[in-house]
């Protein structure tokens, strides 16, 4: 029996053109940054929403996403609460951060290399965001589903986010390049 929810495109088995949205159930939308210069400290966004919109043409697909700055969750009630200040996000002032795609620019296999633009704290800037599709399938439910992981390193200060503390030894106490990582399941809409 043929799956209506997924075709073949270069070897792999992708999402049938159409929109999705991403699963709220099924998704991390995380971050790493230094800390002391000798460790990382994890954390992620509890509220984030994204919309995928697979085309046609596989290469002329396109992603906006939303997420919530008040929603950072590291896992230490002071920090979150640093971090939800004008010391960073703002978060009563700027309550998102937006990222939209400009197009793919590269595939190889399961990876896309995509261009988009980042606004954090109403600053845009370009980023570019490295896509692994995780396969392509249809739910209980009859739905079409997709799995991904995404991931990129941006300098913070260049969102404005430049608070930082120099330290005795040497060195700050929060690097300026924070890793961003993503997880995510993604559910047709149109379908």
């Amino acid at each position: 029996m043929t799956d209506v929810n997924t075709r073949s495109f270069e070897g792999l088995q992708i999402p049938a053109a159409g929109t999705y949205e991403l699963d709220a159930a099924h998704k991390r939308v995380g971050f790493v940054a230094r800390h002391l210069m000798v460790s990382k400290v994890r954390g992620q966004f509890a509220e984030a929403g994204a919309t995928i919109t697979i085309g046609e043409d596989p290469l002329q697909s396109g992603v906006t996403a939303s997420i919530t700055t008040a929603s950072i969750e590291t896992g230490q009630v002071d920090r979150d609460n640093h971090l939800r200040s004008g010391d960073f996000f703002e978060s009563e002032k700027y309550p998102t951060i937006e990222f939209r795609s400009t197009g793919i620019k590269s595939h190889a296999g399961a990876e896309f290399v995509l261009d988009g633009e980042l606004t954090i704290k109403g600053i845009t800037n370009p980023v570019e965001l490295v896509v692994e599709f995780e396969g392509a399938t249809t739910s209980p439910y009859g739905k079409g589903v997709f799995g991904f992981s995404a991931h990129t390193e941006i300098d913070r200060e260049d969102w404005g986010l430049t608070w930082n503390m120099a330290l005795e030894s040497g060195g700050v106490m929060v690097g300026k390049k924070i890793k961003i990582e993503i997880e995510g399941e993604a559910v047709r809409l149109d379908a």
